[in-house]
């Protein structure tokens, strides 16, 4: 996976008008080579649209939230290169946030420098 230089962060509440936001007509207005990150829910992006615009390789995807959630080990998003799903973890230690700003700095910094990232997951 090649740095994005443009970047979608989807970051809003799942409602009616929400649902399906990110569509096809959405996906293929976002240039070529740019990320989608959702860190929303998972329906707010249209599982569909999404799976065919990253299997183009046209577009990237970096995921918290699938719909269905949590995805089939099946599910044929789980085999797009350009796809990074990551576990959506909920809960709240007073350990959680140091650690994760400090691996998040230490995660960008590496990816920034093409490094190679730590907790690469492969899956299939």
């Amino acid at each position: 996976m090649h740095p994005a230089t443009y970047w979608v962060i989807v970051f809003v509440p799942l409602y009616d008008a929400t649902t399906g936001l990110v569509g096809r007509d959405f996906l293929a207005s976002m240039k070529d080579g740019a990320l989608l990150v959702n860190v929303s829910r998972g329906k707010v992006v249209d599982t569909q649209a999404l799976l065919e615009a990253t299997s183009s390789g046209r577009i990237m995807a970096a995921l918290d939230v699938t719909n269905p959630e949590p995805l089939p080990a099946d599910h044929p998003l789980w085999q797009v290169p350009g796809v990074l799903i990551s576990p959506h973890v909920g809960g709240v230690t007073s350990a959680f946030e140091p650690r994760a700003v400090a691996l998040l700095r230490e995660q960008l910094a590496a990816f920034a420098q093409e490094r190679p990232v730590r907790n690469v997951v492969h899956v299939g």
